[in-house]
């Protein structure tokens, strides 16, 4: 079991024996310095609790072999087998983790021309972290899940991670921590085989400015099929997962199975994140979201489900997309976003921190490598690049995440 999980983290353990209704008791501390963790979330099975201030804690646990699992912010995961028949206190610890990561598409991850330039990065250490499709942005999924319903409706027709282990075991091995994305609500291949699932516009599936189709958000056969593939994502041994497209399309004249409003909005997405999480306790996985980066200056849910502050109560990462091109409208005192990439990122991370009061490390950004498709397209080289990370780093993020859609990245780009 020990294969699935980050690679860096360090556990100390016990053998496992038979018993019910043990209780554990242990402690939590960084692997680089031996000073205790608070706040880490350690898990068994179901039940979760907290590490208190001194880095210690309690938890019940039954059958033949528990696991006891903990992660925190701002480090990797770790996971131990406890002997009920040993009262000792048990010592987990956890290796400081920063995520400097890039994004790898549905067919990127499956091209080796693409895939190892990447991996190269990783090697050079300019990254230590990629995001993978699960579910790319047309609703296809890259490798067997298991999930009925991906089968069903042809998701799974193209695989393109065929053994999703060995490629797991083989980023893991060099450090590399992998995030599972998760397209969410915008899914071609469901709404195709389902149209009932589909949001509507008059006698049509509605279509985005793209062409493409969103899955109705109060469905809750949507949401299952979405948290099926994210345990699925978990079990194969994914470090985090991470839900995109988890919102309401910004569209006008459209038709929900129910009425679309300001609260039934972030309701249906808030529960949705939180059956989530509660799913995936089990797994010791990190949890995150992209979300639109106005969410941070915005009070309302930007007619799309997503308040700041309600999904800071939810996720262990926010990843707000901070492209300097998405803010059409600007911020306050920059209306020419482009020519500030490092003022948008910081301004915007200050904005989003003041108002969930949460630390910086439950941030890491989406940031810009593309060109710009809203102003003057004008290309986003190292300079800006550098800058927009230079950003997150003043502010303290938990790293960053470079999204690319052509997967094309340059060591003189991150350095």
């Amino acid at each position: 079991m020990l294969n699935l999980f980050f690679r860096t983290a360090i556990c100390i353990g016990i053998t496992v024996a038979y018993a019910f209704g043990a209780a554990y008791s242990g402690s939590v501390a960084d692997a680089v310095s031996g000073k205790p963790i608070p706040g880490a979330i350690v898990t068994v099975v179901t039940t979760v609790v907290r590490t208190d201030a001194k880095g210690q804690f309690h938890i019940e646990g039954n059958g033949p072999r528990v696991v006891v699992n903990a992660r925190a912010y701002g480090y990797g995961r770790c996971q131990i087998n406890a002997n009920p028949q040993n009262v000792q206190a048990l010592q987990l610890k956890l290796t400081p983790l920063v995520p400097r990561a890039v994004y790898l598409s549905f067919w990127g991850v499956g091209t080796a021309s693409v895939r190892e330039p990447i991996i190269h990065l990783a090697q050079q250490k300019l990254i230590n972290a990629i995001v993978i499709d699960v579910k790319g942005d047309l609703g296809r999924v890259s490798f067997a899940t298991g999930v009925p319903l991906a089968s069903q409706i042809g998701a799974q027709k193209i695989i393109t991670i065929p053994d999703i282990q060995s490629l797991l075991d083989r980023l893991h091995k060099q450090g590399i921590y992998a995030i599972g994305r998760i397209v969410t609500f915008k899914d071609n291949m469901l709404c195709t085989a389902r149209p009932a699932l589909a949001v509507r516009r008059g006698e049509e599936i509605f279509k985005d400015r793209e062409g493409l189709t969103w899955c109705d958000p109060f469905s809750a056969e949507v949401r299952d099929y979405n948290i099926d593939l994210a345990v699925a994502a978990a079990k194969a041994g994914f470090d985090e997962i991470q839900f995109d497209y988890v919102r309401f399309p910004d569209a006008k004249d459209v038709e929900f199975s129910q009425a679309s409003t300001e609260e039934s909005r972030p309701q249906t997405i808030d529960g949705f994140l939180r059956e989530a999480r509660r799913r995936l306790i089990p797994y010791n996985v990190f949890l995150s979201a992209d979300v639109f980066g106005y969410i941070c200056w915005n009070k309302g849910d930007t007619g799309i489900g997503q308040r700041i502050n309600d999904v800071s109560e939810i996720l262990d990462y926010i990843c707000p997309m901070l492209y300097p091109s998405g803010f059409s409208f600007g911020i306050p005192k920059y209306r020419d976003p482009i020519a500030h990439p490092y003022d948008i990122v910081r301004l915007t991370l200050d904005r989003a921190g003041e108002r969930t009061q949460i630390g910086p490390i439950r941030f890491r950004p989406w940031l810009q490598a593309f060109a710009d498709y809203a102003f003057d397209h004008r290309q986003f080289g190292p300079k800006e690049i550098q800058a927009q990370i230079k950003a997150a780093q003043d502010f303290g993020a938990d790293g960053w995440l470079l999204w690319n859609p052509r997967n094309l990245y340059s060591a003189e780009e991150i350095r």
